[in-house]
C-alpha cells in the first residue's frame, strides 16, 4: 500500500468517526465552553468541520494564503448547518485525495496569512498528517471532553465508550 493509499482509507474510515462524534452534539449544549479562553461547543464542532475545508488548499495549491481562502461557514449555532458544512467539506477534502498522487504528497507546501508565514515550507505528506489529520483528532479529543462535561453520550468510534459500561 502507498502513502496515498494508506491516506485515503484513513481518512475514509476516520470521516465516519467524526461524522458520528459531530452527529452526537445536541443543540442545547452549543454555547457551552468550559473556560473563559475556549471555545464554545459550537464554534470547536465548526472548527472540525472545517478542517476539511482545508484538505484542498493543502493538496492542490503550493501555498495556501488562509487570508484570501473565503468558506461560508453558517452559525456556530446551528448544529444542523455545521453538519452540512461537515458533509460538504468531506466531499471536496475526498476529490482532493483522490487527484493527489505520490508526487505531490513529495512536494513542499507552504501556509500563508497574507504576507506572514505560518507553516512551512514543509512537505504535503507531513502537512497532511501532521496539520489534517492528527488536528482533527486533537480537537475530537477535545469534543469528547466537552460532551462528557455536559452530561451527554460519547459515540464509540474505537470499540465501546465508557457510556457503553466498558470500564463499569
Amino acid at each position: 500500500m502507498t502513502l496515498l493509499q494508506a491516506l485515503q482509507t484513513e481518512f475514509e474510515n476516520e470521516v465516519k468517526s467524526t461524522r458520528r462524534l459531530l452527529q452526537a452534539v445536541p443543540e442545547k449544549d452549543l454555547s457551552y465552553k468550559p473556560s473563559p479562553i475556549s471555545w464554545t461547543m459550537g464554534e470547536l464542532a465548526q472548527h472540525i468541520a472545517t478542517i476539511y475545508y482545508w484538505y484542498v488548499g493543502t493538496l492542490t495549491q503550493d501555498v495556501y494564503d488562509m487570508a484570501a481562502d473565503k468558506l461560508e461557514r453558517g452559525s456556530p449555532n446551528d448544529i444542523a448547518a455545521t453538519l452540512q458544512l461537515f458533509e460538504s467539506n468531506v466531499e471536496k477534502a475526498r476529490a482532493a485525495l483522490q487527484q493527489a498522487t505520490e508526487e505531490s504528497l513529495a512536494g513542499d507546501w507552504t501556509m500563508k496569512v497574507g504576507d506572514r508565514t505560518i507553516m512551512g515550507p514543509m512537505t504535503r505528506s507531513v502537512v497532511a498528517r501532521g496539520f489534517l489529520f492528527n488536528h482533527i483528532y486533537h480537537h475530537r479529543g477535545e469534543m469528547i471532553v466537552y460532551l462528557r462535561a455536559t452530561g451527554n453520550k460519547v459515540p464509540g468510534m474505537y470499540g465501546p465508550t465508557y457510556e457503553d459500561g466498558l470500564g463499569k
